[in-house]
């Protein structure tokens, strides 16, 4: 499956936004534009286009034409200052002149790149046993250390009925989450696996294909 997306460091000043756009695929048919700052989601938009359904080569085009768009026009109302983006107070650094721990220096995020969370499937040869789903996903910061309390989401992308499963991770930083697989309706079917922790996210997202018929 096809996904167009784009992610851009925007610096205005001296401050530093990122810029991130991804078509959420055919089953939700959505364009998300999402502008962060220092890992903080400040502005999200979002564009549906049913209207290009069901995706043929001359419709995807014009799908990427849409997600292009819409990701140089935010980031254009940006640089022109016609969308109003509410700052957050900005983390103070120490001064040149003051000694810093390198237990601080861990913890310094530079701005031309934005936090995001890790997310691995534990048991990727492993998570479907008949047509049964048991996936183990571990979440973790940038340097490593696991996340407590991030909300996971499990969806399978062209199945018949697109089932949302949401679980939270422990303090080990992962999720066990359960379900019954729905029946893949789409050659382009997809496993998306979605984590959100205070704003700061991350995903994977694995092709399906369903076994063939035997005649």
């Amino acid at each position: 499956m096809t996904v167009f997306g784009h992610n851009t460091n925007l610096k205005i000043g001296n401050i530093t936004f990122h810029v991130q756009t991804e078509d959420r695929g055919e089953a939700h048919a959505l364009i998300d534009t999402t502008v962060y700052y220092f890992g903080r989601v400040l502005h999200r938009r979002t564009n549906n286009y049913f209207d290009l359904l069901p995706l043929d080569d001359e419709r995807r085009q014009a799908l990427k034409l849409r997600v292009d768009e819409q990701h140089r026009t935010v980031i254009g109302e940006v640089r022109s200052g016609a969308l109003h983006l509410a700052i957050p107070e900005a983390v103070e650094l120490p001064r040149p002149a003051e000694k810093i721990a390198p237990s601080q220096l861990e913890h310094l995020q530079p701005a031309s790149e934005p936090p995001k969370l890790l997310l691995e499937l534990a048991n990727a040869g492993s998570w479907l046993s008949g047509k049964h789903a048991k996936l183990r996903v571990s979440v973790r910061e940038p340097n490593g250390v696991p996340v407590f309390g991030a909300q996971v989401r499990i969806q399978m992308e062209g199945s018949e009925n697109g089932t949302v499963h949401l679980a939270q991770t422990g303090s080990q930083g992962q999720a066990q989450i359960e379900f019954d697989m729905p029946r893949i309706t789409s050659p382009e079917a997809a496993l998306v696996i979605r984590a959100e922790n205070q704003g700061v996210t991350g995903h994977l997202r694995f092709a399906l294909r369903a076994k063939p018929r035997v005649a």
